[in-house]
């Protein structure tokens, strides 16, 4: 199954971490983002990597090259940071068939193989991993609305009144009918083209999008401490450091967003 991952963002939250080297390339627990993702990918049956390039985008392809653990990478530069569906239609000629996607600033701890499964099983025209969060802070996302089947029947970008708690995260599976909505998208009012309005013109076209609902945890990376809280996770789980050593960092760093806002 190919494999889209879009790493072509500037990360100018996460600076300084960003001054010198592109957002995918930020290290957590040792290895830059983008390692976690191909790595994930891989377990999850990727077969060609194919990766959505912008800022500061050599530092990308000399450190991963043509391939990652003997599977081919193929680049695509995005020029202008324009969007997610702007970037995704960077890929549309090397797409030929259902393709995993993924945002290239995530780390994920999650059940990511049950979105695949089901891709292959329904064979609908895509499939979601999506989390509840707070409902005060879905307005910060891209919030879905489902039916009683676990479809999604809507999806509005960083509502002021969300329909739901039931946000994105970054992790897709698509057919290439994705490709037709993104030409036929407009520019949103933050003047970018948006994966929601290519998503909500499938749904207009009587297309089936289902959501799984996330079982695990996953971390945007979007500020240095969203890196912080990622890497205490990795450690945790890896035996590094004590759960209450991890626990007490958690609070520190929600501590610290508290006093930002």
């Amino acid at each position: 199954m190919q494999a889209v991952v879009l790493a072509a963002g500037q990360g100018t939250r996460l600076r300084p971490l960003t001054d010198d080297k592109p957002k995918g390339m930020v290290e957590v627990a040792g290895k830059p983002i983008l390692t976690h993702c191909f790595e994930q990918l891989i377990e999850l049956g990727a077969d060609e990597l194919h990766v959505v390039v912008g800022y500061k985008k050599q530092a990308i392809i000399e450190h991963y090259d043509d391939a990652f653990e003997g599977v081919p990478i193929t680049y695509s530069h995005q020029r202008e940071q324009l969007g997610l569906a702007h970037a995704l239609l960077t890929v549309e000629g090397q797409i030929d068939d259902d393709f995993m996607l993924m945002l290239g600033d995530n780390v994920f701890r999650a059940n990511l193989e049950d979105v695949v499964n089901r891709q292959a099983e329904t064979r609908a025209d895509a499939a979601f991993l999506v989390e509840e969060v707070p409902y005060e802070e879905a307005s910060r996302y891209g919030v879905c609305d489902t039916n009683q089947y676990g479809e999604i029947v809507e999806v509005v970008e960083k509502p002021e009144d969300p329909p739901s708690n039931l946000v994105m995260t970054g992790f897709y599976t698509f057919t290439p009918e994705i490709f037709h909505a993104c030409h036929l998208v407009q520019p949103s009012n933050r003047g970018e083209y948006e994966i929601s309005d290519a998503v909500d013109l499938l749904l207009a076209s009587g297309r089936t999008i289902d959501a799984i609902r996330m079982d695990g945890w996953r971390t945007d990376i979007g500020y240095p401490e969203d890196r912080d809280r990622a890497e205490e996770r990795l450690l945790e789980e890896q035996g590094e450091i004590d759960s209450e050593d991890g626990d007490e960092a958690d609070a520190a760093v929600e501590a610290a967003a508290s006093d930002e806002s």
